[in-house]
């Protein structure tokens, strides 16, 4: 990614031709400058190694042994490491060690729809932690620090804070703890909902009933449930960018 004209470099790694064509073709026509290549699994690891490379897709086609290969060439970048995505039918299991899957596009208005969510989970999201417990922000941080997705962290310790943080800045996703003093989550969220409907909201509770959790599902909430893991927040990061293999 350049720092000064934003521009993002994609290898797409071992698709056969036709499938090349339609990828290149939707990249031209990408919301952002796109770098694209198609090169073939020995290429795309000599390309990592020098550095430079935002996202890599690699096909559903390519050997396991030339996958596991290239994933651990992307693994050694530790500065700005790349984003690798398996681009693979429908119901293909999904490897180790990657950020996501994406379906293999049938043309290019499919091609461009994917091109769109890579460009969107290469680039910085801005975040919100809400809670009034340090150790819980403390815990989420970290973990949310460790992902290989942009995330501009922000964090606001009570109900007011939120609501002025979500009016002041861009954010586009909020974990929220349910126990909030002030107002409780509850009424943090339906406040939150109304004041900015397009931020994606993570309720993180102890237990939620089945009357909560269907008005949670209905306004398209996602529950975290205490204690959560690296895991679950790379679940939910995989869902929200629409990376996760159930897609």
């Amino acid at each position: 990614m350049d720092g000064d004209l934003v521009s993002l470099r994609m290898l797409l790694i071992a698709a056969p031709g036709p499938q090349q064509d339609i990828w290149r073709e939707a990249a031209v026509m990408a919301s952002l400058p796109i770098d694209f290549d198609g090169v073939d699994a020995a290429a795309a690891k000599i390309a990592l190694a020098k550095g430079g490379v935002d996202i890599c897709l690699l096909d559903a086609a390519l050997s396991d042994d030339d996958k596991a290969g290239v994933i651990r060439a992307a693994r050694r970048i530790k500065n700005l490491a790349p984003l690798v995505f398996l681009s693979a039918p429908r119901g293909n299991v999904p490897l180790d060690d990657i950020d996501g899957v994406l379906p293999t596009p049938a043309d290019e208005a499919g091609a461009r729809k994917l091109i769109e969510i890579c460009i969107r989970a290469r680039m910085p999201t801005q975040v919100l932690i809400a809670g009034d417990s340090d150790a819980l922000r403390g815990i989420l941080r970290k973990i949310l620090e460790a992902s290989r997705f942009g995330l501009d962290i922000q964090e606001a310790v009570d109900s007011g804070a939120t609501l002025t943080k979500l009016r002041r800045s861009t954010i586009s996703l909020v974990f929220l703890d349910a126990n909030m003093p002030g107002l409780n989550g509850a009424d943090t969220l339906l406040a939150n909902k109304r004041q900015n409907p397009d931020v994606k909201i993570v309720l993180m509770a102890n237990t939620v009933g089945k009357a909560a959790a269907e008005r949670h599902r209905l306004m398209h909430v996602v529950v975290l449930k205490k204690p959560f893991y690296q895991a679950d927040i790379d679940d939910v990061l995989k869902r929200y960018y629409g990376v996760h293999e159930s897609n």
